[in-house]
């Protein structure tokens, strides 16, 4: 069965940045499985494995605008420090929630800290970065009524 909208895939991948070094992957684990066409995936590995089979494996480079965007300085966000005082070893690097200004949460990491602020960034940490996906696709079937009645409502 080729994969095409509605096809309930699994797959293992390896992802790389463009020097090649490995930023996730499934090889070790279960493979990833979605609905194809509901943009459950980024949009330039969803194209890449539209029309492949159970046991094709392939490369595809995708650029940040098919992945996961441009880095957006906008998202990186200076606030006061006070707002971090329930937080127990707060330093560079820790990923943290944060409410935006239209009250959704976030997840952004710590990128700088002094006395009196906090910088977080919010950007998908691999935003800016074209990306290689290294692929093996394990199964291809039908959907099921009920995984398709799943999908939320924005990716149907």
């Amino acid at each position: 069965m080729n994969i095409t909208r509605d096809t309930h895939v699994s797959f293992h991948y390896a992802l790389e940045g463009e020097d090649g070094e490995v930023l996730d992957g499934s090889r070790d684990a279960e493979p990833l499985t979605y609905i194809h066409g509901h943009r459950q995936i980024v949009p330039g590995l969803e194209q890449a494995l539209e029309g492949r089979t159970a046991g094709d494996t392939f490369r595809q480079k995708v650029p940040p605008e098919l992945g996961y965007g441009e880095r957006d300085e906008s998202k990186v966000l200076e606030l006061d420090r006070e707002a971090f005082a329930g937080m127990p070893g707060l330093k560079i690097g820790l990923f943290c929630q944060i409410e935006d200004e239209q009250g959704e949460m976030r997840l952004g990491k710590v990128v700088a800290l002094d006395t009196r602020e906090v910088r977080v960034d919010t950007n998908h940490p691999f935003a800016g970065q074209t990306l290689v996906f290294d692929v093996e696709v394990v199964a291809v079937r039908a959907a099921t009524e009920q995984e398709l009645a799943e999908l939320t409502d924005t990716n149907r």
